[in-house]
């Protein structure tokens, strides 16, 4: 696009919401046109930036302007809220929003065939492109072990952490299989010999670690270490911010950030 992209922040008063805002700031790509917050929250009709009156925080989907895309890291409400203004006016959704229903994983699915949809559950860009390399690496290597480790803050409550089931998913179907069929999520007492074809896992949880992630390809006599630390929680928002820039105009359809890798590295 010519001009600035048109964007609205849903879930604009969360912590990715925040970093959301603080890097659109000074990002001269994009005009942003509304902070979305729901009903109840303290912020709302307060200056989104202190000092400056011109945007305020806002739950009326309808009394924002024009918009090209929306950001949205809320919740299952906040989306669904989302989700129905996006379709009623053509806009492109980007969304990292997790925990939804079967309800509204169909909707997501039929929307993506009137507008552009963009959903990850890791907007890092470093994770999606280690995701494409351990997808070819384990399609090469089939007959190589494979172990995918983790760690995180140790506040987390799930575990494997989903970007290592993501990670685990695409090594799996790189080799004609599932998880359910080859997941090994503990090792403990006498386990026997490793079975053939397993993908195990390994979580470690302390500290405020932000998210690390390690897939070991184990063969005879050499081994293969693809490894990604995040240090700086605001590259899932950088992340989010450039699928947004891409997804802006594109065609209806429902795409994920390696459709956006594969598009770059095509050009």
């Amino acid at each position: 696009m010519s001009r600035p992209v048109r964007l609205a922040v849903n879930g604009a008063t969360g912590r990715m919401g925040q970093a959301l805002l603080g890097l659109l700031r000074d990002d001269a790509r994009f005009e942003l046109v509304a902070a979305m917050t729901a009903a109840d929250a303290p912020q709302l009709g307060r200056p989104i930036y202190p000092g400056e009156d011109v945007l305020r925080f806002t739950d009326d989907w309808q009394a924002t302007g024009a918009l090209d895309v929306v950001i949205d890291f809320s919740g299952p409400a906040g989306l669904a809220g989302a989700l129905e203004h996006c379709q009623s006016q053509g806009i492109a959704l980007v969304t990292g929003t997790t925990g939804l229903d079967k309800v509204l994983q169909e909707k997501l699915a039929s929307a993506s065939q009137r507008i552009p949809l963009l959903r990850a559950a890791n907007f890092s860009l470093g994770v999606a492109v280690l995701k494409r390399v351990l997808r070819e690496a384990a399609a090469a290597l089939p007959d190589w072990d494979l172990d995918i480790i983790e760690a995180h803050h140790r506040r987390k409550v799930d575990a494997p952490s989903g970007t290592a089931l993501a990670l685990g998913e695409a090594a799996a179907a790189a080799r004609g299989t599932t998880l359910n069929e080859s997941a090994v999520y503990a090792r403990e007492g006498l386990t026997g010999p490793r079975s053939t074809g397993t993908i195990g896992f390994a979580v470690v949880r302390g500290g405020d670690i932000v998210g690390e992630h390690e897939a070991l390809l184990m063969g005879q006599g050499e081994r293969i270490e693809l490894n990604h630390r995040a240090t700086d929680r605001s590259i899932f928002a950088r992340g989010a911010i450039e699928a947004a820039h891409w997804l802006a105009g594109r065609q209806p359809g429902a795409y994920d950030l390696d459709a956006m890798l594969s598009d770059r590295t095509a050009r």
